[in-house]
């Protein structure tokens, strides 16, 4: 995979905090400089009180778009099964366009649980979620090419997930990024699937970036090895009740002193 420049994503999880302190906190990101701010596409807190405070994805991504001027945003990721495709597809390019062109539509094919059985949403199996992802993707492709206005660009598409039958295979086809978990040896195993599936897709793999999520209490030292096997876009998961930027602050002076 091709090396690019390191990129510092934070994920503001939605949960624990009351609106205005996730707004403050995402406009002291961007002011820090941190690349791409996400959030998550859930209902619930995943953990502490999981009854807990917590805010809806979509909505406050709109309202990002105008409160920020710089940073990209996105969920990472958005559940495929709580939205029609070709609705998801159009708010993608409403938030695309509030943000001037600032919008990575990250998905996924679902896996909370809770989620589903509190809003309605039917479950399945794993293999069946991720078959809905696969309908979906070209689903939502289509809608953007049908969209008056279109997009400003064409928004990056970042799919979440390790699975390497059908998750790599549906990076390989359509993601622009593929956000992946685990550590550097279980990174070069899938990385390798990976390049088979882009090889039978006829893509060339070095058009996707490689991203991983890192913990937020871990030394950005610990993440050379995620490096090494390509990662440029690395992502720091930070909650409520009072979000502490101060892990983040070390991660972007090891981007700048990577990026040197």
């Amino acid at each position: 995979m091709t090396h690019r420049p390191v990129r510092i994503g934070l994920q503001l999880q939605p949960q624990h905090a009351d609106y205005p302190t996730i707004r403050r906190t995402a406009a002291e990101a961007e002011e820090l400089g941190v690349d791409v701010l996400f959030n998550w596409d859930h209902f619930y807190p995943l953990y502490g009180d999981p009854d807990g405070p917590h805010f809806e994805c979509w909505t406050m991504l709109g309202a990002w778009a105008e409160a920020t001027s710089r940073v990209q945003i996105g969920a990472l990721v958005t559940c495929n099964s709580y939205r029609n495709p070709e609705l998801l597809a159009d708010m993608a390019r409403t938030v695309d366009h509030i943000s001037d062109g600032r919008l990575i539509l990250g998905i996924g094919s679902g896996w909370f649980e809770k989620d589903y059985q509190e809003y309605g949403y039917e479950f399945g199996t794993a293999g069946g979620r991720l078959d809905a992802l696969a309908e979906a993707l070209p689903r939502i492709e289509t809608r953007l090419g049908k969209l008056n206005p279109p997009p400003t660009r064409d928004i990056p598409v970042l799919i979440g997930g390790g699975g390497e039958k059908k998750t790599l295979r549906l990076v390989a086809k359509h993601a622009d990024i593929w956000h992946s978990f685990g550590d550097a040896e279980t990174l070069r195993h899938k990385l390798g699937v990976l390049r088979q599936h882009c090889a039978d897709a006829g893509r060339d793999p070095g058009e996707i970036e490689i991203s991983s999520g890192v913990q937020a209490d871990s030394k950005p030292e610990a993440a050379a090895g995620l490096r090494e096997q390509g990662v440029s876009l690395f992502t720091l998961g930070i909650g409520g009740p009072k979000p502490d930027l101060a892990p983040l602050r070390d991660w972007l002076a090891w981007r700048d002193e990577q990026n040197a």
